[in-house]
């Protein structure tokens, strides 16, 4: 009867974390990710928003600046399996007794400047122990733009063709690997699992695809000067596409 009792009182715990999960801000839909995303989906996803919302992108936006921090507090979690396994199970509040029972923190009260340093290269931290993620080579393409469009400003259009990866019959070998994750086994307890990933990937192929690329031209650009366009490069195999970059 005794074990009946514990039983249900942990499964009532899980439930109210659940519930606590639901009712505060979902780190998936922060990152706009879906909660099955991949590491490589969330580094991309925080990769574009960091940047959307950077307070000197945005100066003396307040809304802006909150986004920013939530971003980062959700890529802080998301980003580390140890903590997204508790999350996915317990919650923010799970986060928080993982901290106080000798854990790494939930990333509650972090610097957002210091993530997004991390991320980018500007600074020291989990971004030095991670694995670089292949990227494929940027692409420049010249813009015939006369010195009226560089003057008056405008859009443009160009045609432009690039390989673009497709899925393709059968499986392939991936560069996926084991993960190790911590499930809680009682108040401040963790063991630590390993669970694979995946074992073969879907076969994929390269087609070639044409479209129109709207350019926008600001007024007074210099002759020379780029109009970046994120991943609209070379695409890479298990990775992330280049940048695309108009001369006009």
């Amino acid at each position: 009867m005794a074990h009946l009792g514990t039983k249900l009182l942990f499964l009532l715990s899980a439930l109210c974390y659940a519930l606590i999960a639901a009712a505060g801000n979902n780190y998936y839909d922060i990152l706009q990710v879906p909660k099955g995303a991949s590491d490589e989906q969330i580094k991309r996803s925080y990769r574009k928003l960091a940047l959307k919302y950077h307070p000197d992108k945005n100066p003396g936006n307040e809304e802006a600046n909150k986004k920013f921090a939530e971003i980062n507090n959700a890529y802080e979690v998301l980003s580390d399996s140890e903590k997204r396994n508790i999350y996915d199970k317990y919650g923010e509040d799970g986060l928080k007794q993982f901290a106080a029972g000798g854990g790494r923190g939930g990333g509650m009260g972090m610097n957002p400047f210091d993530i997004f340093e991390d991320f980018f290269g500007g600074g020291r931290g989990r971004a030095e122990e991670e694995e670089q993620i292949p990227k494929g080579d940027d692409v420049i393409v010249e813009l015939d733009a006369t010195l009226e469009d560089l003057y008056m400003g405008g859009t443009l259009k160009v045609w432009r063709e690039k390989n673009v990866i497709k899925p393709a019959p059968g499986k392939r070998r991936c560069n996926c690997r084991n993960e190790v994750y911590h499930r809680q086994i009682g108040p401040g307890m963790f063991q630590q699992m390993t669970e694979q990933v995946c074992e073969q990937c879907q076969n994929i192929k390269f087609e070639r695809e044409g479209y129109f690329l709207t350019v926008d031209i600001e007024k007074g650009m210099q002759d020379g000067q780029e109009v970046g366009f994120f991943e609209d490069g070379e695409p890479k195999v298990d990775g992330e596409s280049g940048d695309l970059k108009v001369s006009v």
